[in-house]
């Protein structure tokens, strides 16, 4: 209800489906002709015609029950359809993440179906659910948790232990884990991209403020300090039965679905402390302009507003009406004024935007010629003055209350919106009726209500204004409105952390992991005794890497040498480095090797398999544990590789890290090994697939692998 999002279709007709379905139609005889005077009556104007007044809206009501473990049951028959849907509303949210790691809940909830189950990975998942024309879908929003699941009544059974197992059992596998954390750095990489994306999250960062929850912003060292202990840890504190909600409508027996949800569930019985209340918003009013600058752009998108209040407040219905006749479609007074008459703006809105149960944001937001940007704003706050000085007009009020009529005829209009708003209601605590409760106070308005709450809640003085465009093409300058602009800083900080604690027990099961690794190579003693090695592979690069093939060679020697070549589109490319300092030559060009070049080389050095796997003998190095099948090796130079180990076989199978690009952020970095070799007595990466921040990007195979064959030093260090 506080969202505008239909304008389409009008009150009438909302009106004439209502009318239609209450007025019985006689469908005239095989061949009839009309009358000739029906033939020749005038089409009546549509202006004319009259419709009774909307019904009360009485949607389905759902069955309730309480489960033994304490989850809540809501149940809604429709046989129209042979379909079942529901979803579990779990209370929790990104709300509760830590402040170091925002983005938790957001991946705790991707992990959890893509990660599977115990019974099948998340790809087995998807085949079974793909073969019977269902889903399974999990994510974690601000203030709630949900797994939902859609299926043909004739496979439900099947579905919904699928859909109970990612509910209850759900494994967060690691390369999944890291799957999401590349997919997550994208979205913060591409977050500047979009001029409306800016504008939506640094308006709220700036309203409720970027250091509470409700205005954090995720960054890299958020998503990169993630681990898979945290995921594991904020899914077993928020989701059990008593802190979940089901419903489900369909085509079923109200009866026999309560029996097979008790069966189902019956062994989920997990219990933990209540949860705590959501923070609360504290933000005072941040009334000033701001710019968030992009140069990229030939216009500018604004928006101006302050923190507003929740759907259940008594004057919610006035403020609903009083925003839509402010801007609330083609007839409103935002878009007459700034886009008619003025043709100043692209596009132009308001909206009360009221939470269930936070203070939501009361917005007028749009684009306009960056030119114009001043004259539009200015415009602006003359129409909220305007609107809080005078009664608005009959004609303005019932056109504004048939729209929200309008869209209440829509609130109920497929069983899934039946289903997701009893949910809501009852996940916020708000009464069964409060629909109905809406509808009356919403006919009850007035033109004096309308005055009455732009007066009271509309705050001229505590309007923040932002602006995101391009400041060269503003004129007259955002300074013009009365006070300087404040231009945000848009930097998106590189990480500069990783992600497991160095705590005494973190430490030593670090240590206990890396020691069965060791094992499982072939023991640390024999990896000791390697004081070189030489390896020549062919790489195959995807799209992404550039679709070339080549053949590369790497040599390495004890305690920290190497040096690699290759072939390029720019020629033959022979790299060295001793750890401190290094040289590149292409073809006959050389030169000292630097910045981000010298960085990669120094990560693949520190990453050196042989000496990667005896890091507990490494000075300066820690080896801590992320969860029971992973550990996080670490430099006191601030390199990091987390280690994914096959918990069958002990031998390492996943090596995740950060490599730095030439420009913008490090890129996510994941080698998964899929065939290992054995030289010497030792297990080594014979064929490994690489992917880069979470797309595939290339794939090498050893040709041939030696150890301690007698390299010196002027091997390594000869150039060319």
């Amino acid at each position: 209800m506080n969202r505008k999002t239909i304008r389409s279709v009008s009150a009438l007709a909302a009106a004439a489906i209502l009318a239609s379905a209450q007025t019985p139609q006689t469908a005239p005889s095989a061949g009839a002709r009309p009358h000739p005077a029906a033939a020749s009556a005038p089409v009546p104007s549509p202006s004319t015609l009259k419709y009774p007044p909307l019904r009360p809206v009485e949607p389905p009501k759902a069955a309730t029950f309480t489960l033994p473990n304490g989850m809540r049951l809501f149940l809604i028959e429709d046989h129209e359809v042979p379909v079942i849907s529901g979803l579990a509303r779990i209370r929790t949210g990104n709300l509760f993440d830590p402040a170091d790691k925002v983005g938790l809940a957001t991946m705790t909830g991707l992990v959890m179906r893509t990660g599977g189950t115990r019974e099948m990975n998340g790809e087995q998942l998807d085949r079974k659910l793909e073969d019977m024309a269902a889903s399974v879908e999990s994510s974690i929003g601000e203030s709630a948790g949900e797994v939902s699941f859609f299926s043909l009544a004739e496979n439900s059974t099947g579905v919904l232990e699928a859909f109970r197992d990612v509910l209850t059992a759900p494994v967060f596998r690691m390369d999944k884990v890291e799957l999401a954390r590349a997919q997550l750095r994208g979205f913060v990489s591409r977050r500047n991209d979009d001029a409306n994306g800016i504008l939506t999250r640094t308006f709220a960062g700036i309203l409720y403020g970027e250091d509470t929850p409700y205005g954090w912003d995720m960054q890299y060292e958020h998503i990169d300090r993630i681990a898979r202990a945290d995921l594991q840890g904020f899914y077993k504190r928020y989701f059990f039965p008593k802190n979940v909600l089901l419903a489900i409508a369909g085509d079923f027996d109200t009866a026999k679905m309560k029996e097979q949800l008790e069966q189902l569930f019956g062994g989920w019985t997990v219990q933990q402390p209540p949860v705590p209340e959501f923070p609360e918003v504290r933000n005072k009013p941040a009334p000033g302009i701001y710019l968030a600058r992009k140069n990229d752009v030939t216009q500018a998108f604004f928006s101006i507003g302050h923190l507003s209040g929740k759907v259940n407040d008594k004057d919610y219905p006035a403020l609903t009406v009083m925003a839509d006749i402010l801007g609330g479609g083609f007839s409103s007074r935002l878009f007459l004024e700034i886009r008619t008459r003025m043709g100043n703006a692209y596009n132009i809105s308001a909206d009360w935007g009221a939470a269930f149960d936070h203070p939501g944001l009361f917005k007028i937001t749009g684009s306009t010629k960056s030119i114009s940007t001043v004259t539009t704003v200015k415009a602006i706050q003359k129409e909220v003055d305007r609107i809080r000085t005078d009664e608005v007009s009959d004609e303005e009020l019932h056109t504004a209350k048939d729209g929200a009529f309008n869209r209440l005829v829509f609130a109920y209009d497929t069983r899934k919106k039946v289903l997701n708003r009893t949910v809501n209601y009852a996940y916020f605590g708000y009464p069964p009726d409060f629909l109905q409760q809406y509808q009356k106070a919403l006919a009850a308005v007035t033109r004096a209500d309308v005055l009455r709450v732009a007066k009271e809640y509309l705050r001229p003085a505590d309007l923040t204004i932002l602006v995101v465009g391009n400041p060269d093409d503003i004129a007259p300058s955002l300074d013009s409105l009365g006070s300087p602009a404040r231009e945000i800083d848009m930097t998106i900080p590189a990480s500069k952390v990783h992600a497991a604690a160095t705590d005494e027990a973190s430490l030593e099961q670090g240590k206990r992991i890396l020691a069965r690794v060791q094992q499982a190579v072939g023991g640390a003693d024999k990896i000791a005794a390697v004081k070189d090695y030489t390896a020549v592979s062919d790489v195959r690069m995807s799209a992404a890497g550039g679709g070339m093939t080549a053949s590369e060679m790497e040599r390495w020697m004890a305690p920290g040498n190497i040096r690699e070549e290759g072939d390029t589109a720019q020629g033959r490319v022979v790299v060295y480095s001793d750890g401190k300092s290094g040289w590149v030559t292409r073809g006959r060009a050389s030169g000292i090797l630097l910045g981000t070049q010298l960085k990669a080389l120094q990560g693949d050095l520190f990453r050196a398999y042989f000496s990667l796997l005896l890091s507990d003998r490494v000075a300066g190095r820690t080896v801590s544990a992320l969860d029971e099948d992973t550990i996080e090796i670490a430099s006191a130079d601030g390199l990091a590789v987390q280690i994914a180990v096959n918990p069958e076989t002990g031998l390492p199978e996943r090596f995740s890290y950060l490599q730095p690009l030439a420009s913008g952020p490090p890129a996510l970095i994941q080698e998964t090994i899929t065939q290992f070799g054995e030289v010497a007595g030792l297990r080594v990466p014979y064929q490994h697939s690489t992917r880069r921040e979470g797309n595939a990007f290339s794939e090498s195979s050893v040709k041939e692998f030696k150890v301690n064959s007698g390299l010196v030093l002027t091997d390594l260090e000869r150039r060319p």
